[in-house]
């Protein structure tokens, strides 16, 4: 038994943050659902280093380039293969759990993060086209974002909503979720066959609290805030789908949806390497690691419940934040905008890159 073994044992699920091909034709991903691996996410900044930075992918342009497939083609191709890949391999533990893990996320293009009409639109192409049933189709938590959510949700759409920061933006996307699903139920419509989980990213908050606040950081605040800000947003998942509010949706048998906890690799090599999934193991959620913070959990994580152990002192260090006017919303605000504009890049980058290669295939 691996950690990630005892982590599920917890109620914890580890899914492996990264993909790229060669996962899947080398073995290592039946490796990693061996050692405990429950699923995979994804998002345009790691298609944009797999595709981009790697020469697996090559051949593959340079055959669509030569059938006359356009850069979007070409981009839909390979990420389509990557995906459906993940989706095969994981599908066995999809089944074997009716549809609580095995899941792989594809988010869709940054650039619709503003306009819910182009995000459905886009949400609704890649289920039609994959018709896959473990595919979670990633949406940012942006105003627009969350219109989509609750209506991809009523749809029926499987839904990953990424990019969230603080509390607020928990609170505005489990009442989404609830939205949704309560639309499908006056609808008539099935409950079970949708889930959801909402992304909350933890390491870059303390990158951006050390990064304002520098040496006038209290001790008591570092390494510390983000992981008392997942842990209220904890707190506010059990207050939500324990209590009243999910009742009725429970009784016709609906999942909750999960809080996952993303960014989770150490961005400070002062801190323990695996401090971002060993002080948030608790029930119901999921954990997405970069690859070197799996490997680095599977050789020395030390597996307890921490998630919810001490909330005194989860509301001594946000009460140190307040005083401290460090102000987490401002910073959940701009950290988002921050991922969003990365994001853009990145696939913006990753289509320059495979034009770039369809055009000199050509040549």
């Amino acid at each position: 038994m691996t950690t990630l073994h005892e982590l599920h044992k917890l109620g914890q699920s580890a899914w492996l943050d990264y993909i790229r091909s060669d996962l899947f034709t080398t073995g290592e991903m039946s490796a990693l659902l061996e050692r405990g691996v429950r699923g995979m996410t994804s998002n345009p900044t790691i298609f944009e280093q797999a595709i981009g930075h790697s020469d697996l992918y090559r051949a593959k342009i340079s055959a669509l380039a030569s059938r006359g497939k356009s850069a979007q083609e070409i981009y839909d191709a390979l990420v389509f293969a990557d995906i459906k890949a993940a989706a095969q391999s994981l599908l066995p533990l999809y089944e074997a759990t009716d549809g609580e893990d095995g899941y792989v996320s594809l988010e869709v293009p940054p650039a619709f993060c503003d306009n819910h009409n182009q995000t459905e639109a886009e949400a609704h192409r890649l289920v039609q086209l994959l018709n896959l049933p473990n595919l979670m189709i990633k949406v940012p938590a942006t105003p627009e974002g969350l219109v989509a959510f609750e209506n991809l949700t009523a749809d029926g759409v499987s839904v990953n909503v990424t990019l969230m920061f603080t509390l607020s933006d928990y609170e505005d996307v489990a009442n989404a979720y609830l939205c949704g699903l309560s639309r499908r139920l006056k609808n008539g419509q099935a409950l079970r066959t949708v889930s959801s989980v909402a992304s909350v990213f933890v390491s870059r908050i303390d990158a951006a609290v050390e990064s304002l606040k520098g040496d006038a950081l209290p001790d008591l605040l570092k390494g510390s805030v983000a992981i008392a800000n997942a842990q209220r947003i904890y707190q506010s998942f059990q207050e939500i789908f324990e209590g009243d509010a999910f009742a009725e949706l429970r009784a016709n048998s609906a999942r909750p949806q999960r809080p996952l906890f993303a960014s989770t690799g150490t961005k400070n090599a002062a801190y323990r390497d695996v401090l971002y999934v060993e002080t948030l193991i608790g029930p119901h959620t999921v954990n997405t690691m970069p690859p070197a913070t799996l490997r680095a959990f599977l050789d020395h994580g030390v597996v307890k419940r921490t998630l919810d152990e001490n909330p005194a002192h989860t509301k001594e260090i946000l009460d140190a934040c307040a005083s401290a006017s460090i102000d987490l919303d401002a910073i959940g605000r701009d950290l988002k905008k921050k991922g969003l504009d990365a994001f853009t890049k990145s696939f913006d980058s990753l289509m320059e890159t495979i034009e770039t290669a369809r055009t000199s295939s050509l040549s």
